[in-house]
């Protein structure tokens, strides 16, 4: 009975707030992080992602009951309080529509999805609670993390919020919902049949590119430099590919083209070669490792048919277990190098602007 009522007691209020702002930066980071996992081995950064998530609506559910009678009072306000409301209704919306987005439940939202307003909140989190944390400072104390009871009730809360990571996708399955066909990356799979959504990272859409004036350089550290245009490449290489949106779905088709091997092999790829980055018109790039490069796609046809601007024409990158912002539309350029372009961090950001 002893131990019942001491494991019942909430743990002290300082570790309550920091452990509310180390899970939202685990989450945070581990969502950003995802962004560029699509192969099934990092899978475990999802599930970490998920457990930070669902552990902290019982936090924020301690907190609440501790400060409830303060909120009330407005007598009791100071000028942090209005921050310390918004922190809290930015940590529900974000936690409300990764939920909502697990179980499948379906808002129209025009171009939006439920995920893409759970990425938007769970990002606002990040410099409120900031703001929120210099206003409300304090540090933690030794006697807050020392008992054994607090270890144990950690310990409960992050192993309820595994199962009911794994509840939620039964639930979804059970109820055969859109997010029944949940990737490991939580997103949706499209209907065998629909066409593919153009989408592009950030603002990256340029003018329609004219075949005319068009052509594909291959350079860096080669032994011969390429300047192909459109009629020289014999785009005969077919690949099913499954393409994974960071918007929230994803959908595997067959796509036709050049194999991005046999462009390096014509142009000779030098001994001291590692890396190999792909160039949009736009600017936009990203870079591959030789090897995984060699496996790639240069597609001028998406089921069977050639693509269109929006699909990036007159050729695109398919990269297989890379996530679709990674697959460079509207291509003009192959650079050869010892290491990854560092400019691709600023210009799949810039690039469209």
């Amino acid at each position: 009975m002893s131990l019942r009522v001491r494991l019942g007691r909430s743990p002290p209020p300082r570790l309550v707030d920091w452990s509310l702002f180390a899970l939202v930066g685990l989450a945070v980071a581990t969502g950003i992080t995802s962004f560029w996992v699509g192969h099934p081995s990092g899978a475990a950064l999802f599930w970490i992602h998920a457990v930070a998530g669902l552990s902290i609506p019982p936090l924020l559910a301690l907190k609440f009951r501790r400060v409830a009678g303060r909120v009330r009072d407005r007598r009791a306000w100071d000028h942090a309080t209005p921050l310390s409301i918004l922190l809290a209704a930015v940590a529900v919306a974000a936690a409300g529509t990764g939920v909502a987005w697990a179980v499948g439940v379906t808002v129209p939202l025009g171009f939006w999805t439920l995920l893409n307003l759970h990425i938007l909140f769970g990002l606002l989190l990040v410099p409120v609670l900031l703001v929120h944390l210099r206003a409300r400072y304090r540090p933690l104390r030794r006697v807050d993390v020392r008992e054994r009871r607090v270890a144990l009730q950690y310990a409960g809360l992050v192993a309820a919020a595994g199962v009911t990571s794994a509840l939620l996708r039964w639930l979804a399955a059970r109820l055969g919902t859109p997010a029944a066909t949940r990737r490991f990356t939580g997103s949706r799979a499209l209907d065998a049949d629909a066409d593919l959504p153009v989408t592009s990272w950030v603002a990256d859409d340029p003018d329609p590119v004219d075949p005319a004036t068009w052509t594909l350089s291959v350079d860096g550290l080669v032994a011969r430099p390429l300047e192909l245009e459109l009629d020289d490449l014999d785009a005969t290489a077919e690949r099913r590919a499954l393409l994974d949106c960071t918007s929230g779905w994803y959908a595997e088709r067959d796509w036709r083209g050049v194999r991005l091997g046999g462009l390096l092999d014509e142009a000779g790829v030098t001994d001291d070669a590692a890396w190999v980055t792909v160039r949009s018109v736009t600017g936009y790039r990203w870079s591959l490792p030789l090897d995984e490069a060699r496996n790639a796609l240069l597609a001028t046809h998406l089921s069977g048919d050639r693509l269109d601007h929006g699909h990036g024409y007159p050729i695109r990158l398919v990269a297989p277990d890379r996530r679709g912002f990674q697959w460079v539309k509207w291509v003009e350029a192959v650079e050869v190098g010892r290491r990854p372009d560092p400019r691709r961090w600023i210009d799949i950001f810039v690039s469209g602007l």
